[in-house]
């Protein structure tokens, strides 16, 4: 499994880390961020496509701050997608 580090912007989280095996997606953390929604959002993931994830997840804003925790992982996904596409 290939893990990741993503630190984030425009978000109450400081960084986001995963792994991604197969196109699968595990063991999310995030670091700071509203504990409740941030400890959901691993649980209701785990061992899903990343493809998908970050598809549902992208766009998804917190109040007018125009991304949010979610989105912040929907972008770190692809861009780790993008480059475990490379290393194929």
């Amino acid at each position: 499994m290939t893990r990741y580090a993503y630190k984030t912007t425009g978000t109450c989280s400081r960084e986001i880390t995963f792994g991604i095996e197969n196109g699968k997606v595990h063991d999310v953390v995030f670091d700071g961020g509203c504990p409740g929604n941030l400890q959901a959002i691993p649980k209701l993931i785990e061992g899903k496509d990343a493809a998908e994830i970050a598809a549902i997840l992208k766009g998804n804003p917190c109040g007018k701050r125009g991304t949010s925790c979610a989105d912040q992982l929907a972008i770190a996904l692809e861009q780790a997608l993008a480059k475990e596409a490379q290393t194929a």
